[in-house]
């Protein structure tokens, strides 16, 4: 990441656009005067990209995912999905920058339905087998997938080992489910995607990032996988599915 965002400040690009965490502390490694446009992450303020989400100060400014956020709701569409969930293993990756404040809003949250959390750390794709493993041999009642870069490349490895398992997954994006996963809620990334284009738009014709409040999401999607629920031979209560904003069958 550092080398390709090095590579654009030699190009003498007019605005940077970033991804996740990573590719945005590169590019605010590489550069204080190009503006750089996140399309989405998920503490902006915590991550030190931006000084405040009204007032960027800096040359970044673009889209928070709320991510942290969202986690709870999260959580109590899994309850709702599980009625008798009391043990939950959650997946998580200390070296992406977001896990820290997710894993402690998970606790948080968590504490609140009366559950007990498994913490299993995934380096890498080579450690999903042995999370799954491990949370059944502690008789999890189900997997809870944080947000971070190792798993948006392991999404269908994580979907076949759940179903291996037979363990329920929450996981935090729609990509996840549409490659297998059970169910998902959270923000609706294409719109975000969507939105960050405006932000170049203003900039290019003059604006600076420091005067363009970083803008939070506006649609989220609670999206649910009957054909992953069978696989597990888990029924989701019908009320839960007439909620859903896409049923995948």
């Amino acid at each position: 990441m550092p080398a390709r965002a090095a590579e654009l400040v030699r190009l003498k690009v007019d605005v940077i656009v970033t991804g996740g965490a990573t590719a945005t502390r590169a590019a605010k490694e590489a550069t204080t005067t190009i503006p750089i446009v996140f399309l989405q992450d998920p503490d902006p303020v915590g991550n030190g990209f931006v000084t405040s989400l009204a007032r960027p100060a800096g040359n970044i400014t673009g889209l928070s995912s709320m991510s942290a956020d969202l986690i709870g709701k999260r959580l109590e569409l899994l309850r709702e999905v599980l009625p008798k969930l009391s043990r939950l293993a959650v997946l998580g990756n200390s070296a992406n920058a977001g896990n820290g404040i997710q894993l402690r809003e998970t606790e948080r949250a968590a504490a609140t339905l009366g559950m007990q959390l498994q913490y299993l750390d995934i380096l890498s794709g080579k450690d999903i087998e042995t999370a799954f493993r491990e949370a059944s041999k502690e008789r999890a009642d189900a997997v809870f997938v944080l947000q971070g870069p190792v798993f948006n490349t392991q999404q269908t490895l994580l979907a076949q080992y759940a179903v291996k398992s037979r363990l329920p997954a929450a996981y935090p994006r729609s990509d996840f489910v549409e490659e297998g996963g059970l169910m998902t809620y959270g923000v609706n990334r294409a719109d975000l995607d969507r939105r960050a284009a405006n932000y170049v738009d203003k900039i290019l014709k003059g604006a600076k990032p420091a005067d363009l409040p970083v803008e939070q999401p506006k649609k989220f999607e609670f999206i649910i996988n009957l054909k992953a629920a069978k696989q597990i031979g888990l029924t989701i209560p019908p009320n839960v599915v007439a909620r859903a904003d896409r049923v995948i069958r």
